[in-house]
This record gives structure tokens, C-alpha cells and sequence, in this order.
């Protein structure tokens, strides 16, 4: 007899529960079983991170909570429609052994399934059948590994690789599942699970997804038509990816067919599922967090519009346990990693279970407002609440000046320019920002700004303090010696005791200033107007603070320098010196275009932004 957890109550037909004690003993015995199975730190920090929470927040609830007694690990091998087997870790609830169906949750990683063994027993002690997979080509799986193009919609050169969609449909047809499936993803499992959902699988009921993208040419192989080369070549390296799948990332930088196909965002009218998201100010997938986020609120189909939830706070991409970011340490009040899985649980269990609905009361967008640091009473640092995103703000500008000020006011000179001379064989090192395999976060960039192929501009000491929140951009004015070469700008928040603490930045290909499907090279020495994403951010500069920008045409290896010869990524022969020159002036005004928040009239700013402002179209 096939016994069912009607959703929000207890079987029907139970045997004699263990007293409390008892369930909770062996619960977490199960959990310190698989604590001593895992290794100290998985190929994500990530990983590591949710497993510790996961394992925390059993714990405390097992101090109050009768939970569910979970069953030892079972391996299964789950059959792909081509053939393919993928190996499958299963931590079931003792009760689906007599028959009792609960809903799945599924997890499919790269990283190798035995890594996650903690957070398996944890769920499966919430009532769930947690089900554990490595993806194709990975680890005990069979096949190639492709990274994410066989997790979609037949994206792999046969067209028959739905394996997100195989995976979801098999568990639902299992015995001890009750045909409600759910996932749960971080970084590259968050990203396969997205997969999954973009083929809409009929099972899959909601998703939980942590510092995830949604596109990967914008989100993570060529942002701002640049190649993000320390990302993409050390994580395809970590997870063993078929030579090709690198080959085809460098052969394609234009945003052509086959990036468009493999585009999450592009398969918004179809996703129906509702999703909890989580991401970081500092994380590498950041603005792919919120295109998703607001994408899905706004335009997802079924249950997925208007049920989506959005958390950010100051972390990198594996820092959300952290107090420390890079060379900063936040209040406590930034670590709440155990918040959030509770709230995922709470999730679960409202999606696939019906149970208590307080959670569809969380707001729509919790955002962390950083503040200085360490500056007693300094504005900020603290958590807010909004309905929607982007939230309410009024654009305004800071213009680049001769003098390397920044200021709120057009220039009045009719003509001035800075040049500097960009030598591809000497980029300017990487300090910081959001990276994955080298030094993340916020980091003191006086080091690299006092290079000579490094334009500072800075504002004077602010009189009060200046509230941003949103979208950050930069419209340059400038020329080039050569065919191509790459614009780079950061935003810094400048302390009193002069560290300039970098707050995001970005890079604008020059052969992608008209778009990123075709490239255009440059006339030599024409002027052009090129738009830098700088993406988004959240943080109080505190009155006494200055607001820096940098302008360079290097970051590396945060990305691949340009050899500026026009030549087809990787393809070039040669590297030449370019002599590049930034324009800011009454007729070609370059400027740092900001999303302030508070107070919209800051004495900083003088003068809204003129006639003819061309309005920054950013992906």
C-alpha cells in the first residue's frame, strides 16, 4: 500500500513515531556522519558554505522540532533519453521505505555529489527525498562533460541532451516521490538548474537559486564583449570541460545564434516556476542575478510572474558566511547565510507541500545598503526593503574635467582630452572586484591608479552623504590609435585616510560600442561614444567620502587583454602599443552616470544632465 504525505499534514496511516529525542539523535548522527564524508572544502567555497548552514540550521530546529528520521545514502543511476546514465545520490525519509511519497528536491552539480552529502541528510530530515546528482561527464556520471549544454532544451550538437528535464521528469516517477519536485542551485548548480527550467519539465514546482547568472555571454564569457579569462579558462580547467566547449567560448565573442540559444533570459515567456534568488553586490554573476530576478517578476510565465523573490547583500561569490569582503569587514548584520536557508526551507515547503504561507509575505527585493566601515554612526549598512527592481532613483552625472576632478557640472573648456599609452604586454593587474579563482571584493586600488595608463578622476570630499542604488554606467568620449582596444572603468569609494576602495567596475570592447552581434573597428583617431556597464550596486558614500573613477584599457586577468589589433579573439600575431585619448569637454562630456537615491538635490550636483544625453542602453 502507497502511503501519501497529504501536503501541510502527517501520514495518515503512520507506524509509532520515535519519541523526539530519539529522532533528533539520529538526525544529527546522520549529519555528523556525512560532516566526517566531506571533504574540508569542495572545488566552491559555496558548496562548503550552504552544506555548514544546512547542518547549523538542522541542528537548532532539532533543539524544538520533532524532524523526520533520515535513511542512509542510496546511489541510483538515472537514465538520459539517449542513454546516458548519471549517477544519483538519493536521502530518503526512513518512511518512504514502508511506502510514504514525499516531495524531491533536486540538486545537480559539477563538483561532485559526495560534497553535498551534509546538506542531503538535512533535507531528507525536513521531510524531503533530497536527490543529488552529478551532471553529465562529471565525477561518477557517464558522458562528456559540456558545461550546461547538455542541462537545457537539446542544446548539444544531436539535439537530444535534455537532461535537467530527463532528471526532474525520472524522479517525479519514482515510488517515493508524490510527483512535486523542486531544485535547489548555487553558482554552476544554480545555472543547471535555470537550465532545467528553461525546458519546463511538468514537475518542477519552484526553484531556490544562489549567486547564479542567466546569460552566459553577458553574465560570464565576454562581459561588455571583453573575455573574462581568469572565470572562464581556471573554472573549465576545475571542472574537466571537453577542450571544445573553450574553443567554441573563444571562437564565438560576437553575441551571435548560438549564444542567443543558450540564453536563460531568452526563455522567460516559458519558465513558469516561482523562484527564491540570492546574489551578492560583489559576486561574479550579479547582474545576472537580477535580470533574472526582475525578468521572471515581470514576463515569466504562469506561477513565475509575479512569485519571485530577490536577496542581495555585500558578498562575494563564496563569502555569503563572511563577514570580511575582500579588504572590508562589514557589521555582523551582513552574515545571514542561515536566514537564508531557512527562508529556502520555507520556500520548499509553501511550493511543494502548501504549508504555512508566511513566506509569500517576505517583500519582493531585500537589498544590503553598504556603508563605510568602520566609521562609528556612518549611514548605511543596513538591510532594506522594496517592492520591485530597480527601485525608484534619479539619474544624475559626474563629468570628467581637464583638472582629473569629477564633478556634477557640464565642462566648459571646448576642447581637452588625456591620452595614455596602453601596452598589452604590461595591463594593469587585477586588484580586487568580482572574481571567482583570484582575489575578490573590495580592494585599496591606490596601487594600480598611480600607473600612468590610469586616468583618476575624483570628487571633492562630500559635504553630506550621497545614497546610490541601481545601475551604474560610464558614457566615454574617446579615440584610439588603433582598430580596437578595450575602455575599463571603476568606481571607488575614496576614505578619509585616502584608501580607494574599489565599489564595481567594468570594460567596453571598442569593436562592440555599436552593440555585441557585429563587430566595428575603429577609424584611427575618431572620436566615439562608448558605453561602459559598470552593472549595480547599493552603498552610502559618507559625508567626508570622494567618489573616484579610474579609466584604463586593461584589468588583467579579470580579463584578456586586448592586443589591439583588430584581429578576432586569440587569432592576432601580434600586440601593438595603442595611444589612447579620453575626451571631456563642453562637446563630448564624458561622465559617470549615477542612480542616486537620496537626496536626489546633493549640493555635488549642479546641473541635471543636458539636452542629448544619448540614454545608456546596457544588456
Amino acid at each position: 500500500m502507497k502511503l501519501t504525505i497529504a501536503k501541510g499534514a502527517e501520514p495518515t496511516i503512520p507506524p509509532k513515531r520515535f519519541p523526539a529525542l530519539i529522532t533528533n539523535l539520529i538526525g544529527i548522527l546522520a549529519l555528523a556522519h556525512a560532516a566526517g564524508a566531506a571533504v574540508d572544502s569542495g572545488p566552491r567555497e559555496s558548496v562548503k558554505a550552504w552544506s555548514d548552514s544546512a547542518a547549523r540550521v538542522y541542528r537548532r530546529m532539532a533543539e524544538t522540532d520533532d524532524k523526520i528520521i533520515p535513511g542512509p545514502r542510496e546511489t541510483e543511476w538515472a537514465p538520459m533519453r539517449d542513454g546516458t546514465r548519471l549517477a544519483t545520490d538519493l536521502y530518503r525519509p526512513l518512511l518512504s521505505y514502508i511506502g510514504v511519497d514525499y516531495p524531491a528536491i533536486l540538486i545537480r552539480t559539477p563538483y561532485n555529489k559526495d560534497d553535498l552529502s551534509e546538506l542531503g541528510y538535512a533535507l531528507s530530515a525536513f521531510g524531503y527525498v533530497a536527490v543529488i546528482q552529478d551532471v553529465r561527464g562529471a565525477f561518477d556520471s557517464e558522458g562528456e562533460m559540456r558545461v550546461f549544454y547538455d542541462d537545457g532544451w537539446g542544446l548539444d550538437p544531436t539535439g537530444t541532451h535534455w537532461d535537467g528535464y530527463d532528471t526532474v521528469e525520472w524522479v517525479a516517477d519514482q515510488s517515493w516521490c508524490d510527483g512535486e519536485v523542486g531544485m535547489f542551485g548555487f553558482s554552476a548548480l544554480g545555472i543547471s538548474a535555470s537550465f532545467a527550467a528553461g525546458a519546463k519539465p511538468p514537475h518542477l514546482e519552484c526553484q531556490v537559486l544562489f549567486v547564479s547568472a542567466s546569460d552566459l555571454y553577458f553574465d560570464a564569457a565576454h562581459q561588455g564583449g571583453g573575455y573574462r579569462q581568469s572565470l572562464v579558462e581556471e573554472w573549465l580547467t576545475e571542472v574537466g570541460a571537453i577542450p571544445e566547449i573553450k574553443e567554441k567560448i573563444i571562437g564565438q565573442e560576437s553575441y551571435g545564434s548560438e549564444w542567443k540559444e543558450v540564453s536563460i533570459l531568452a526563455r522567460h515567456p516559458v519558465i513558469d516556476v516561482p523562484i527564491y534568488h540570492s546574489g551578492g553586490w560583489y559576486d561574479i554573476f550579479l547582474q545576472g542575478t537580477l535580470n533574472h530576478f526582475y525578468g521572471l517578476q515581470a514576463n515569466g510565465a504562469g506561477a513565475a510572474r509575479g512569485n519571485q523573490k530577490l536577496v542581495l547583500g555585500p558578498w562575494t561569490h563564496s563569502g555569503q558566511d563572511e563577514r570580511t569582503q575582500g579588504q572590508l569587514t562589514y557589521p555582523s548584520n551582513s552574515v545571514i547565510v542561515d536566514e537564508e536557508f531557512e527562508n529556502a526551507l520555507d520556500w520548499f515547503a509553501y511550493w511543494l507541500k502548501d504549508d504555512d504561507d508566511s513566506v509569500l509575505d517576505l517583500p519582493p527585493v531585500r537589498y544590503y545598503l553598504m556603508g563605510a566601515v568602520g566609521e562609528e554612526g556612518a549611514p548605511g549598512n543596513r538591510w532594506r526593503e522594496a517592492e520591485t527592481w530597480p527601485v525608484p532613483s534619479a539619474t544624475r552625472c559626474l563629468y570628467l574635467n581637464s583638472d582629473r576632478r569629477l564633478l556634477g557640472s557640464l565642462p566648459v573648456i571646448n576642447s581637452s582630452s588625456t591620452s595614455f599609452a596602453y601596452d598589452p604586454r604590461n595591463p594593469v593587474p587585477t586588484v580586487g572586484g568580482a572574481n571567482l579563482n583570484i582575489d575578490a571584493g573590495p580592494y585599496d586600488q591606490r596601487g594600480v591608479e598611480e600607473r600612468e595608463d590610469v586616468l583618476v578622476f575624483t570628487t571633492p570630499p562630500l559635504s553630506e552623504p550621497l545614497e546610490m542604488v541601481g545601475r551604474i554606467s560610464v558614457l566615454l568620449y574617446g579615440s584610439s590609435s588603433a582598430l580596437d582596444t578595450d575602455w575599463t572603468a571603476k568606481l571607488s569609494d575614496v576614505y578619509p585616510d585616502g584608501r580607494s576602495m574599489l565599489v564595481t567596475d567594468g570594460l567596453r570592447r571598442a569593436k562592440f560600442r555599436n552593440g555585441f552581434e557585429n563587430p566595428h573597428l575603429m577609424e584611427p583617431g575618431a572620436v566615439y561614444e562608448f558605453e561602459i556597464d559598470l552593472w549595480s550596486t547599493a552603498i552610502v558614500f559618507n559625508e567626508g567620502h570622494r567618489i573616484r573613477l579610474a579609466i584604463s584599457s586593461s584589468n588583467s586577468p579579470r580579463f584578456d587583454p586586448n592586443p589591439n589589433t583588430g584581429d578576432p579573439l586569440r587569432q592576432n600575431t601580434e600586440v601593438i602599443t595603442a595611444i589612447n585619448t579620453v575626451y571631456h569637454d563642453a562637446q563630448r562630456p564624458s561622465r559617470l552616470i549615477l542612480p542616486v537615491t537620496s537626496p536626489e538635490n546633493h549640493p555635488l550636483f549642479r546641473q541635471e544632465p543636458h539636452e542629448g544625453v544619448p540614454l545608456i542602453r546596457l544588456r
